[in-house]
């Protein structure tokens, strides 16, 4: 009796065989020739008329034959996918991380299903968005978003100024030189917020998405190695088949 990882490494070679095998077989009906014949007798028109030597062509392939090999070539391969599949409805394991079953007695075949989905699942992790290190971040209930802490920054205004150079005098007007000058007039006060999430989260997730796809692989091997039982599935259907 053997294993179910047994019958999977044998599934490939029967699938690549049976297809090699069944292609021979369509070659073949392709062939019309192949299963044709004929039988010719020449008789001439009197006595004394030539005689010539029968001719004929014996039929070389023949469909019941062809039939038969077809399922020669493809009983095995159903046998062998018969038997795993039998054997997945039976084949089972917990799902264990850090020792607690996070999922008990899994069949085999949703346990490949975990795999590709966890696969899915880490993609999605990855391309998260994190938090700006470069600033602080505080959770705010209120609002169910992370915020950072207030940052005020002045506002200026450009006020025209004047600078007397020389005073007026009897004979002169003063001499006036104007400029502007930056004159704080309020205060901005910025708060950012994000729906983003921490570093620390995001690796948080990511170790355990790893850790569950490790358990789920161990799981499917585990399930796999319980003996599976010979199915005799291919005969049953070309004995109805081709009978």
């Amino acid at each position: 009796m053997a294993r179910i990882n047994q019958i999977i490494a044998v599934e490939k070679g029967a699938k690549s065989r049976a297809q090699r095998e069944l292609g021979e077989v369509q070659q073949v009906l392709a062939k019309p020739a192949l299963l044709s014949g004929i039988a010719r007798t020449y008789r001439p028109k009197d006595e004394e008329g030539e005689r010539l030597p029968p001719e004929s062509t014996r039929v070389q392939v023949k469909a019941e034959d062809v039939l038969r090999d077809a399922a020669r070539s493809l009983v095995r391969l159903f046998d062998v996918v018969a038997t795993k599949e039998w054997a997945n409805c039976d084949a089972r394991a917990d799902v264990v991380v850090d020792g607690r079953a996070v999922l008990a007695q899994v069949p085999v075949t949703y346990l490949l299903f975990l795999e590709k989905q966890l696969a899915e699942v880490q993609q999605l992790i990855g391309r998260l968005p994190v938090l700006d290190a470069a600033e602080t971040w505080t959770y705010d209930e209120g609002q169910d978003v992370w915020r950072t802490d207030p940052v005020a920054t002045a506002r200026t205004k450009k006020i025209p100024r004047a600078h007397v150079l020389y005073e007026a005098t009897d004979k002169h007007p003063a001499q006036v030189e104007t400029y502007t000058e930056d004159v704080i007039v309020g205060t901005w006060t910025r708060v950012a917020f994000s729906g983003a999430l921490p570093a620390r989260r995001v690796n948080e997730l990511r170790d355990r998405v790893e850790r569950l796809q490790a358990a789920v692989k161990f799981a499917r091997e585990e399930a796999n190695g319980a003996e599976a039982q010979d199915r005799q599935a291919g005969a049953a259907v070309f004995g109805y088949l081709f009978a």
